[in-house]
């Protein structure tokens, strides 16, 4: 059972009362592979480096370090990122004889080869018949495992796949040993309950371990990640901030916290460094995050409305999630001032400044911070301390003095 921390009240009669569903998960993250294909971002060499060293440390499982026959340089980078880390390196290969031998070559222990099964996509992207990517993936898979790496395949496209040659290719993979299949949503297309069903099908299909690679096209790849988890994989492919291909991949920072605080399940990750290891990969890739972004938005922690800043300065339990909390991610609480601020919010902050104000002057404060925020200004501690003192708000150490 999930524990109670100290001093709080086990409320979680809901949905948070059943934590059964799965009871480990490890996390795959592909920021430094797929991550880095979101339009208009490229990492340098040391801040893939650097990247890669925070996702170690942190404990994540598996960093795919990138495509090693891409170029010189992303082969230097996923083989010094497989020489430094402690974590499971892995790097992608198409079933192309050239690409598996320079995953190989680079050193990492997890050679991820995938191959189109889609009829649209081995129409029109890859060129081939269906025999042929059978064969290919099964030689693909051979060399991987005659190297003494350990083999993982993906069918790309999997959820729009005919399912008998989804079976059929699977099926002929697991024969020559793969050790884990992927099942890719590559263009985001799934929903958590028929991703869910899809994977039940995948674990009947072979006795390899089943990871799973969410795309966020329609906003469930988070979702879809965790379905993938309930319904027998045993991991799943995440960035950080959800980056990636089109809308991108499922986030880092969202699967691993719902796991972690919603099921209950101990994924060994240090969850106290999502926040900066988000923070570089927003700088590095150039891609804002949204302040209303789960986990590591501005506002994820903020609270401006009176009646939850008032709930939540009383127990931060009544309008927060109660097993999330701002220090488990690296952040700290705010309490935003602005139009729906009300009077416990302004008391708060004034005593913060260090200000001893009379209920009086907390009503008189407020009214000038709605007021201001009301003509969208941004009302800063500069703002509210400045209303402070034209309003005649004593100050404690002034008072402690006299």
């Amino acid at each position: 059972m999930r524990p109670v921390p100290a001093g709080r009240v086990e409320f979680f009669d809901g949905t948070l009362a059943n934590n059964t569903e799965f009871d480990s998960a490890r996390v795959f993250d592909t920021t430094l592979r797929d991550g880095e294909q979101a339009p208009r971002t490229s990492f340098s060499y040391d801040e893939k480096r650097e990247i890669a060293a925070a996702l170690d440390e942190m404990g994540t499982h598996v960093i795919e370090a990138g495509f090693p026959v891409n170029s010189d340089a992303e082969f230097e980078a996923v083989s010094d990122i497989a020489a430094s880390t402690t974590s499971t390196t892995c790097g992608l290969a198409r079933v192309v004889d050239k690409d598996v031998e320079a995953a190989l070559d680079s050193g990492v222990e997890l050679v991820h080869v995938f191959a189109s099964t889609s009829d649209v996509q081995l129409e029109d992207a890859m060129h081939a018949t269906r025999e042929e990517v059978v064969e290919r993936s099964v030689d693909a898979v051979e060399r991987v495992k005659e190297a003494g790496a350990t083999a993982m395949f993906s069918p790309m496209d999997a959820t729009r796949t005919d399912e008998a040659f989804l079976q059929e290719i699977v099926e002929a993979v697991s024969e020559v040993g793969v050790d884990w299949i992927n099942v890719p949503d590559t263009c985001g297309v799934a929903t958590p309950t028929r991703f869910g069903e899809l994977i039940a099908k995948f674990t009947d299909w072979t006795d390899a371990r089943i990871d799973v690679h969410t795309h966020d096209d329609f906003g469930m790849a988070a979702a879809n990640a965790i379905a993938g988890f309930e319904a027998g994989a045993e991991q799943v492919q995440v960035s950080v901030n959800g980056i990636g291909e089109r809308a991108g991949n499922a986030a880092y920072e969202e699967v691993v916290m719902a796991v972690e605080s919603v099921y209950g399940v101990d994924t060994g990750i240090d969850t106290t460094g999502i926040a900066d290891i988000s923070a570089a990969v927003e700088a590095y890739s150039d891609v804002p995050t949204p302040a209303n972004k789960p986990i590591t938005g501005a506002n994820a922690f903020a609270h401006e409305s009176g009646i939850h800043a008032a709930g939540v300065i009383e127990n931060s339990d009544t309008f927060e999630p109660g097993v999330m909390t701002p220090e488990m991610v690296g952040v700290e609480r705010e309490f935003v001032l602005g139009k729906h601020t009300g009077t416990n919010s302004v008391r708060k902050r004034l005593e913060d400044c260090g200000f001893d104000p009379s209920d009086e002057e907390v009503r008189t404060v407020t009214r000038r911070v709605k007021d201001y925020g009301a003509d969208k200004n941004r009302v800063t501690v500069r703002d509210l301390k400045r209303f402070a003192r034209e309003a005649g708000v004593a100050r404690e150490e002034a008072e402690a003095s006299a």
